[in-house]
């Protein structure tokens, strides 16, 4: 298996290699140069499997460059009920007729995250080990990336962590998880800005090449091809948990920003998961669903970028959305380069709807979406917990009432939960008149001692933390 850059450069990667990496030198995503196929007969044998080893078949087709023994202990060394409260891992409840909640927040910081995070974790002190070498990692967070990749990197050996969040734009309960951590190998850094800064000054520092391998800096978010491969594996157990055949297609509503989550989706569709659609959930930041719904993808700037009750979703800039539109466009390296590094570079949009692959893009990928607002989310958290019982955070609100617009009869419609309720409990007090339940281990984290610096949105001050902290 060798990896690709989504624009165009010549090299072809192993899958070690790409781990340490993040972005390709031509600043393209890594993808697979093709996506393995899974047959009927691949897809029962893989049904009854624990989630360990459904885990470690999923990543075998794409990782070949770790021994399988090795490999299949990182995955039972990563997915076990003392990390994430489950035997099942990520069980999944009928809500409502044919509509299913998977659980994906009962790992150490209640969010989906972790799912991919934790393994992420042992993946690189694996190979840091293998290699003799240290890593640096920076990251931009919105709200979970961070305290998720925070907790599985904390004491890793040769790991450093620089995490960059919008100052003020997380729910206190979020920034406690972050800040609140002592280790030496964590550095919170709050930027002057939005998300899309942060995630800016991430790629700006990943593009510098020679800076980049002098302080070996790596990535977590998204971009990173490991940490969405991780995220493929809970599609196909959620499939499997909603039907009984294989002949059976089903469809997943994903709240997303910056579409990583969904993206993993789209690459379990590819490789032959029987997915009828993939709703793309937003909320007022809506670049995603304007594409799908026009053709045009056109970002926003930080002025134009709103404050909202689902803040992990605050992003209009979506960094993992290059690697939906080189596969629309027929993996056409030259085309995706030009959308991204001359019509977004020089205008902040480009327009597909006039492109045939555009046309038939709903048909070929399953692709549909919807957008929500505050409105929408207070009264779905409501509705859930008065005629359900159940509690939901803001951005599982967001999924379940887009969800609910794209039900199709006799096909189960599965929502991906994003974090546990008590992550916005603003929102929750708002919605219901009182707190959601607090995990024993997060009580009083807000009042804990916080370790962060606060920085202006520049990336030569990013530059000049890092380089004063990797002595």
């Amino acid at each position: 298996m060798r990896y690709l850059s989504t624009r165009g450069h010549p090299d072809r990667r192993h899958f070690c290699e790409i781990l340490l990496e993040g972005l390709a030198p031509d600043g393209g995503l890594y993808l697979p140069e093709s996506y393995p196929q899974v047959d009927a007969a691949t897809l029962e044998r893989w049904r009854k499997l624990p989630y360990a080893e459904l885990a470690f078949e999923v990543l075998s087709l794409y990782i070949d460059d770790i021994p399988a023994a090795d490999l299949r202990a990182l995955c039972a060394k990563t997915y076990t009920e003392e990390i994430f409260g489950t035997e099942d891992i990520v069980p999944l409840r009928e809500l409502e007729d044919g509509v299913y909640l998977e659980a994906l927040s009962n790992g150490p910081t209640l969010a989906f995250k972790d799912m991919a995070m934790q393994l992420l974790g042992n993946l690189f002190e694996y190979e840091l080990a293998r290699r003799g070498e240290e890593l640096n990692i920076l990251g931009a967070t919105s709200g979970d990336t961070g305290s998720a990749a925070e907790y599985a990197m904390r004491g890793k050996k040769g790991v450093r962590v620089f995490m960059t969040s919008p100052d003020g734009r997380m729910s206190p309960f979020q920034q406690a998880q972050m800040f609140s951590l002592q280790d030496p190998n964590i550095h919170n850094l709050a930027i002057e800005g939005v998300f899309d800064d942060c995630q800016d000054i991430v790629k700006a520092v990943s593009n510098d090449l020679e800076f980049k391998r002098k302080y070996k800096i790596g990535t977590v978010n998204s971009i990173n091809w490991a940490r969405l491969l991780a995220q493929v594996v809970y599609y196909f157990a959620g499939y499997f948990q909603a039907t009984g055949s294989n002949d059976q297609k089903v469809s997943f509503t994903v709240p997303s920003g910056n579409f990583g989550n969904v993206c993993a989706g789209h690459v379990a569709r590819m490789m032959g998961l029987p997915v009828h659609q993939l709703v793309v959930a937003t909320n007022e930041n809506d670049v995603l669903d304007e594409f799908f719904r026009t053709g045009v993808y056109r970002v926003r700037g930080a002025a134009d970028t709103h404050e909202t009750s689902s803040p992990s979703m605050d992003i209009s800039k979506a960094s993992n959305f290059e690697r939906f539109v080189f596969d629309l466009l027929g993996r056409d390296a030259a085309k995706t380069r030009t959308l991204f590094e001359g019509e977004l570079g020089k205008s902040g949009r480009f327009d597909l709807s006039a492109d045939p692959a555009f046309a038939s893009a709903a048909t070929r990928f399953g692709f549909i979406s919807s957008r929500s607002t505050h409105a929408d989310r207070i009264a779905t958290i409501r509705d859930t917990d008065k005629r359900f019982a159940t509690l939901i955070d803001t951005h599982t609100a967001d999924g379940l009432k887009a969800a609910r617009e794209h039900i199709a009869p006799g096909v189960p419609m599965i929502i991906l939960e994003t974090a546990l309720p008590i992550k916005f409990a603003a929102s929750i007090v708002e919605a219901l008149g009182h707190e959601p339940d607090r995990p024993e281990r997060f009580i009083g984290i807000e009042a804990l001692p916080k370790r962060v610096m606060r920085l202006p949105k520049d990336v030569e001050a990013v530059k000049r933390y890092i380089s004063q902290h990797c002595d």
